[in-house]
């Protein structure tokens, strides 16, 4: 349970995947002049370094957001490209945001930052990465936290729920903890990612989200595994009362992952 670490995947065809439609929702929700609440539950160091061992070892950032950018998938002013952009000019050129850092770069001072993360080390780094941008962090399992801080104050935001599915029960248990929590916190914007992968053990997960919240957007692209006899083939994003227009760029990203 404690022996992902996800320094070894940063930048990967997930992350841009997520991230992507993270920073369009966070693009959203600040229009509105009021503040929100940002919850996360596996909120991992929040910074990654692409030219750390780690990362070099699997060659998924090149295979990710190192390769997208050079095909110009992002214009300069599109929320993720922004969370980059801020990323790299406090951290240096191969500096890679965490969703924790995507969403301190794009929401703003009147908003709350809540983060979970059991790991020490990597709550630790956390810690530290969002230094400048404060927060409340919790040492705790971010699934009963979840349930703990909904509906949180304020009221409006959203919670990201990016377990690293290590723990396979998590399959069966989410579905049940997004219904107690949407019960608890309608208004809340609930983004859940899971991998796609070849045995298709996210497949009853998905179809017990879809048959229990018809109106969720269920968005999933499908990519060449990282290396071979590697599991994960795709990455999947859950997101209910997600933003007006989050579709579109859904759509847009769906062509574009269809041309890898």
């Amino acid at each position: 349970m404690l022996s992902y670490q996800h320094i070894y995947h940063a930048g990967n065809l997930a992350d841009v995947h997520k991230h992507a439609l993270l920073a369009c929702v966070l693009d959203y929700l600040t229009r509105k002049d009021k503040p929100l609440s940002y919850l996360e539950t596996h909120a991992g160091r929040g910074l990654y370094a692409l030219d750390a061992a780690e990362a070099l070892k699997t060659g998924e950032a090149a295979q990710g957001i190192q390769r997208v950018e050079h095909l110009g998938w992002f214009a300069p002013d599109h929320p993720y490209a922004r969370a980059l952009a801020a990323t790299r000019a406090a951290h240096g050129p191969l500096a890679y945001p965490g969703s924790p850092l995507v969403a301190a770069h794009l929401l703003r001072p009147v908003d709350t930052i809540h983060l979970c993360e059991l790991h020490p080390r990597e709550f630790a780094a956390l810690r530290e990465a969002m230094a400048p941008h404060g927060g409340i962090f919790h040492p705790k399992d971010g699934l009963q936290m979840a349930l703990a801080l909904t509906p949180p104050t304020p009221r409006r935001g959203l919670l990201v729920i990016d377990p690293s599915y290590e723990v396979k029960s998590d399959y069966q248990a989410l579905p049940r903890l997004i219904g107690q929590i949407a019960r608890k916190w309608n208004v809340g914007t609930i983004v859940l990612w899971y991998p796609i992968l070849a045995s298709g053990a996210q497949e009853p997960m998905v179809r017990a989200l879809r048959a229990a919240h018809p109106d969720a957007l269920i968005h999933e692209v499908r990519f060449p595994p990282a290396r071979e006899g590697h599991g994960m083939v795709g990455s999947g994003m859950f997101i209910l009362n997600p933003p007006w227009g989050l579709d579109d760029e859904a759509s847009r990203l769906s062509a574009l992952f269809a041309t890898l």
